[in-house]
Order: structure tokens, then C-alpha cells, then sequence
């Protein structure tokens, strides 16, 4: 990422302006002007890229853990050219010429992503097979050739071979009596040449690589090989293939193969108002993402130009579409290697506080009537929401169960607490998301699960994705009913409970569990209650709330004093954004703390000199959203579901709550400085929309690392004495 460039900042701003303070001023801006705003697509690249630094900067992390990086930042591109960049070619062939916030036309956003994402592959390539390879088979493991092996291992797999994927595969023609074959999204394919012997003339055929066996076969297992203890030793599985397609096309010659992989537009469309069983429509989109249009073409450099002609005309792409990758394609795949035991190669593990673990009879429900709690995972265990829930599930004097369900995961625990309450009489209610993007499946399966069990399943609100992360819990107790609350920035989901960071709230506040009931009824009936008080709820009124308080710190800069701080996975909203410029015109100061896209310009004299803006790339995916407002010396802090992006704030119902025990506010306030004090795995986001790692003469701060050390402080010092000690 380069440095920030002068002649990038809006040069009309340059000369008339100086740094407000207070009831200073300057020539006011026109805040719609496009070079204010970073590309939406651009800046998500941007991100993709700190993520590849991860692997690319030796000494950050033990190896195994760089080549996950690798395999994070190769994921996470193939889902941006499934969702984003497919939606953009649909507005280039619908003849879309309208320009984005920051400028762009589709086709000129297609020509700079393709710019950066060819950089981006070069650098990861490099990495991958200059550094991080190479330095992996100093410690005895390695991605062998097969045309390297010892000619003993080469007949011992072959014969493997024969016997454990020749049956698997399915060589398809491609002539005048055969159609060009399908190739369905995400797959690993071998163009072939043919010489028909018996006929003299070229042909062409295509083997898929199937998807149900392992990318990299572990040499070591394969019996019959030579093998050094030592050493653990890898190949691709496609290289295999390739070495034995003569047994494929036997009255053959093969004259060349070729990888190549191709990914399809994988975003489902839902007229939901023509959908008469939203489940059946999800259903059919699923099975549908493997037909959508080709949006990229991976192959090797050393395609012949007629193969390569021969793909492009056959999967209806442009040139714009194929990218040449040497080396393998599809380096998702190797997230296989954290199987391998190498302690000393991997991060150390870590073992989050659990402070309901002493004494193991704790009663949760007591210990949040006792006041409420919040909880950082994966600092704190997620184990506790989970016993939440299974605790209300076992609970005799539980009545009913509210949940939503975003993204679960498979074998979960929590969905099996809904089912056993359920079956043990509990109204349960649980509206499941089938629209949560590549998690359509899973929730399928959790939703039939439900229903028949006799739990009550709602599929959300039409045209609305229910991203909210909220359960309710109803109990008898002595002096009545009583509500009781789960709130989160993050899913339900035990497994991203130890890899994201995200808030746990519980609570039994009237003035919340009453506007989560009212909530709850809008979701699964026909009442609409828009009178939100404590609750900022979108579609209704998170927009709008977090613009007023953002306007309210402006009056309090005209007083002396005025600062914001944020945190999120993405700024896109054109109206906050605007607000935050004026924020930042008046005097107030910003800090926000953005871990994807960012399409606001921070440090602009005259319009954003008052913001900064950085980015945290580690061990954890930063994953929480906390909006906190100085307020006058009155703090107040918002947690939730919620970024600031259009979709967020008009196509999904959200929420973000009120933390109203000041004790908590000041514990939330303390995790953000200490956030934007990390001077070692932050990233800048400088004026011109680049970013560049954030280095200083300060002592060295890596945030993740101090929560994690604070976490195994506190096991040692803390349990649970009538009330839990959280702070």
C-alpha cells in the first residue's frame, strides 16, 4: 500500500482550508463531490490485501498459520468475484452506465479490479512459493512433484491411483456429438488434448477434479511409498490425475493437459411477493448457484491460445474474465494444513475465560439478576451462551423461548436446546434466516429440524434479510414473570464464537426485554411497532438515531469538546458518512476502527481532518460493532448487529442496545483505546483511500494479544462470588 499522495486530496479543498476547532471555520465543501469517497469494491480489495500481508510478513505468525492466511485471502476473493464483482458484470450487460458515489461507471470498476486483483495474485504467489514453501520444507514438509518422486513412489501411486480415484473420475468428450460440458462453480478442472490415433485428428476432453477427495493427498498414508518419518510430504491431488490420464482415454495419446477452475455468479435472487414457500424458493436458489453466469476463469500460463479460446467462447466470458495463475489453483484448499501436528508451527493455543466454570453450579439466571453482564469472545468463552440457552431448554420454570438464527453452523448445540425445549412443552419461537448468504443449506436442515419438533419457525419478513442477533427467555419466578436477554454483536454460532470477536450481553432490564418482545411480535405476526426507545432498529430508525447523536456531538464541540468512537465491519452509507464530515468540520473528535471497506476519506483539510481510521488484521477476525458518543461527559454506547452500510440500515432487520450500566460503558471504552492504540497490527487508512501499517514511537501494542493476556490473568484471579466480576 502506498503512501498518501497530495495530489489525491481534492485540490479545490487545498487552498482554503485550515484545521477547525471549536466555532472555527472554512469554506464549506461540497460533501457529495466523488473525491471524497473510497470505491466500494476498492477498498474492500484493500482489506483482502492486509489480510494477505498477514502471510506475507515474515514473523507475524508461526508458518502453518501463514499459509492459512493464504488460504483466507484466496477464500474471501472467490466470494467477491461470486457476489460482488458478479453483480457488477450483470449491470455492464444490462448497459448500466451509472457511477458510484466515488465516480466509477460497472465498467470502470471491472477494469480497476481486475487491475489490483492480478497485483494482488502476483503477491500472493510469491509469497506462497518463494517464502513460505520453501521454509516449510525446512521443517519437513512439502508439496512434492510427481515428476521429482523416486520412480518406487511413483508406481506405489499409481497404483494407489487405480484403486482410490480412477473409479471417481469422468472423462466428457467435447465434439460435434457431444456438448460442451458443464462445469459447475468453484471447480477444478483438466482441459485435455488428444491425438485420436486411430482417426488422426485432434480432440478435447475435460476430467473434473472431484471435489470429494482431498486437494492435497498425504503421502505419508499412502501404503507402498518410501517415507522418512521426519518428513510429511504432500501432492496434488490434480497432478496425480494428470500423470495418469492414459487410463482414461487408453486408445489416446495425450498431447497436453491443462488446469483451469472457474468460478459462477453464486448470489441467489428471491422474488420473495411470486414466492408462495420461501423455503422451497431458498431450496431452489441453492441448487441453482451452480448454473449462474461465469464471472472468472482461472487457467495456467501455458494454455495453448486455442484452448483458451475454446473456454472463453464456451462459457460466454470476455477476456476481462480470465486471470493466469501459475502455480495451483484454488489455494482455499490449504486450510488442510492446520490438520497437520505441529504444535511449535501453529499459534499457541489459547483457552478463553469461562467464568461460569467456578463453581460449575452456577446459576446464570441469578448471576444476571444480579446485574448485567457482558462478555468478549473469543476472550471470553462463548460457552456461556450456550448454557444460556440449554440452561432455559432443561429449566422447568422456563415458559418460552425466543431466538433469531443467523448463521449456526452444523452440529449445533444451541439449535439442539431449542429442539429439546420444544419437545419438553416451552413455546419456542425461533425465526431462522434462510437468506444468510452460503448458509442457506445448514439452515434448511435446522429449520425442518425445528418444525417437526413442534417448535414455532418463522422464515422473517418479506424483502427483509433478519441479520439481528437476539434471544428472549420467559420465566416463573416468585414475584411473577420475568424476561431475560441474550443481545450480540455475533452469531449463534459456537465455532466463529472462538475465531471473531464479537459482545455478549445478558440482561433482564425491563426497558429492553420489553422493546425485544415488542421486536419479537413484529417479526412473527402482523404487528408493526415502531416506538423504539432503547433499541435502534433498522429498517426504522438506526440511521437516523446514530446521525442525531452523531449531530449532537457537534453541539458539544461548540461547547469545548466533542469525540466519537466506532467500531465496525464496514462504512459505506453516504448519509453518515456526510455526517461524520460535518462532525469533523465542527471540531469533533473521531476515531473509528473499520475492519473491511471504508468508503470514507479520512485526514482531508477541510472535510475529515478530524477522523482517523485504522484497521486490525490478526489472529482474530475483528467482527463486533460499538458506536460510543462522549455525550457531554455522559457517555453513550451502542452495541450490536448493525454496520453503517445501506443494506444494514434498509434491507435487514438489525438492532443495536444500549449498554446503560456505566461500569460496562467505561469497560467498552477502555477495549476501543486500547484498539486504537495498537501500533503493530493496525493498519492506516490514509486520505487517499490506501493504507499503510500503522508504526509509531510508542511502546508496542498488539490488542489482540492484550485481551488475550488479560483473559488468563483473570482465570487465575477470578470466579464467581454472588454476582460475576466481569471487569
Amino acid at each position: 500500500m502506498n503512501p498518501p499522495d497530495s495530489e489525491n486530496i481534492p485540490a479545490a479543498l487545498l487552498p482554503e482550508t485550515r484545521k477547525l476547532n471549536g466555532n472555527a471555520h472554512a469554506e464549506k465543501p461540497d460533501l457529495c463531490d466523488p473525491s471524497l469517497y473510497i470505491n466500494r469494491e476498492l477498498s474492500w480489495l484493500c482489506f483482502n490485501r492486509r489480510v494477505l500481508d498477514e502471510a506475507i510478513r515474515p514473523g507475524e505468525h508461526p508458518l502453518i498459520e501463514r499459509a492459512k492466511f493464504i488460504a483466507i485471502f484466496s477464500s474471501n476473493l472467490d466470494e467477491f468475484f461470486m457476489i460482488r464483482v458478479a453483480g457488477i458484470e450483470k449491470q455492464v450487460e444490462a448497459g448500466i452506465r451509472k457511477k458510484t458515489i466515488d465516480g466509477f461507471t460497472p465498467s470502470e470498476q471491472l477494469e480497476r479490479i481486475r487491475a489490483e486483483v492480478l497485483e494482488q495474485l502476483r503477491l500472493r504467489d510469491a509469497c506462497l512459493y518463494g517464502d513460505i514453501l520453501p521454509a516449510l520444507a525446512a521443517e519437513g514438509i512439502t508439496i512434492a512433484r510427481f515428476a521429482d518422486l523416486r520412480e518406487k513412489d511413483q508406481e506405489a501411486l499409481n497404483a494407489w491411483f487405480r484403486k482410490e480415484i480412477y473409479p471417481v473420475l469422468t472423462p466428457l468428450a467435447f465434439d460435434t456429438g457431444h456438448p460442451f460440458p458443464f462445469m459447475s462453480n468453484l471447480s477444478l478442472n483438466l482441459a485435455i488434448e488428444l491425438d485420436d490415433i486411430e482417426h488422426g485428428n485432434l480432440k478435447f476432453a475435460r476430467v473434473k477434479v472431484p471435489s470429494v477427495l482431498p486437494r492435497l493427498l498425504k503421502l505419508n498414508d499412502i501404503e507402498g511409498l518410501c517415507s522418512d518419518p521426519a518428513c510429511m510430504r504432500f501432492l496434488w491431488i490434480e497432478e496425480l490425475i494428470q500423470h495418469n490420464l492414459g487410463l482414461l482415454f487408453p486408445t489416446m495419446k495425450i498431447v497436453q493437459s491443462h488446469q483451469f477452475r472457474i468460478i459462477r455468479d453464486a448470489d441467489i435472487e428471491i422474488e420473495e411477493d411470486e414466492a408462495g414457500d420461501l423455503l422451497q424458493t431458498i431450496e431452489k436458489g441453492v441448487r441453482s448457484r451452480r448454473y449462474g453466469d461465469v464471472v472468472r476463469l482461472d487457467i495456467s500460463p501455458e494454455m495453448p491460445e486455442f484452448v483458451r479460446q475454446l473456454l472463453i467462447k464456451n462459457l460466454e466470458i470476455e477476456e476481462r474474465n480470465v486471470y493466469e495463475i501459475d502455480g495451483a489453483l484454488g489455494l482455499g484448499c490449504l486450510m488442510e494444513l492446520l490438520k497437520i501436528d505441529r504444535p511449535s508451527l501453529k499459534d499457541e493455543p489459547f483457552i478463553a475465560h469461562n467464568p461460569f466454570e467456578e463453581p460449575r453450579n452456577a446459576d446464570i439466571f441469578r448471576a444476571i439478576d444480579s446485574g448485567d453482564l457482558l462478555f468478549y469472545h473469543p476472550y471470553d468463552s462463548f460457552q456461556p451462551v450456550v448454557d444460556f440457552i440449554d440452561r432455559a431448554a432443561s429449566d422447568p420454570d422456563v415458559l418460552s423461548i425466543k431466538q433469531t438464527l443467523y448463521r449456526v453452523g452444523g452440529n449445533s448445540p444451541i439449535v439442539k436446546s431449542l429442539m429439546k425445549a420444544a419437545e419438553l412443552g416451552k413455546q419456542v419461537a425461533v425465526l431462522v434466516e434462510l437468506k444468510a448468504r452460503f448458509d442457506e443449506e445448514n439452515n434448511i436442515v435446522w429449520a425442518r429440524a425445528l418444525e417437526e419438533v413442534g417448535a414455532h419457525v418463522i422464515y422473517g419478513l418479506p424483502g427483509l434479510k433478519t441479520h439481528a442477533k437476539l434471544t428472549l427467555v420467559v420465566r416463573r419466578e416468585a414475584q411473577g414473570l420475568k424476561r431475560y436477554l441474550h443481545l450480540g454483536t455475533g452469531n449463534y454460532n459456537p465455532s466463529t464464537g472462538k475465531l471473531y470477536t464479537d459482545y455478549s450481553f445478558f440482561t433482564d432490564d425491563d426497558r429492553l426485554s420489553c422493546e425485544v418482545s415488542e421486536l419479537f411480535n413484529a417479526l412473527t405476526g402482523y404487528f408493526r411497532y415502531t416506538d423504539y426507545r432503547h433499541l435502534l432498529v433498522s429498517p426504522i430508525n438506526t440511521r437516523k438515531r446514530i446521525i442525531e447523536m452523531i449531530e449532537r456531538e457537534i453541539g458539544w464541540a461548540e461547547k469545548g469538546g466533542g469525540k466519537i468512537m466506532m467500531k465496525m465491519n464496514s462504512l459505506v452509507d453516504p448519509a453518515t458518512i456526510q455526517a461524520l464530515y460535518r462532525a469533523s468540520r465542527a471540531g469533533v473528535e473521531i476515531d473509528l476502527v473499520v475492519r473491511g471497506i471504508c468508503c470514507l476519506k479520512p485526514g482531508i483539510p477541510g472535510v475529515s481532518e478530524n477522523i482517523r481510521v485504522i484497521s486490525i488484521i490478526g489472529r482474530y477476525l475483528e467482527h463486533s460493532r460499538a458506536y460510543w458518543f462522549s455525550n457531554g461527559g455522559k457517555p453513550e454506547l451502542y452495541l450490536g448487529s448493525a454496520d453503517l452500510m445501506p443494506r444494514n440500515l434498509d434491507d435487514r432487520v438489525e438492532t443495536l442496545f444500549p449498554i446503560l450500566d456505566p461500569t460496562l460503558v467505561e469497560r467498552v471504552k477502555n477495549d476501543l483505546e486500547l484498539q486504537l492504540a495498537d501500533n503493530l497490527k493496525a493498519w492506516k487508512i490514509e486520505p487517499d483511500g490506501n493504507c499503510t501499517l500503522l508504526r509509531n514511537d510508542a511502546p508496542q501494542v498488539n490488542s489482540q494479544e492484550r485481551f488475550m493476556k488479560r483473559r488468563t490473568q483473570k482465570k487465575k484471579t477470578t470466579g464467581i462470588k454472588g454476582r460475576l466480576a466481569m471487569n
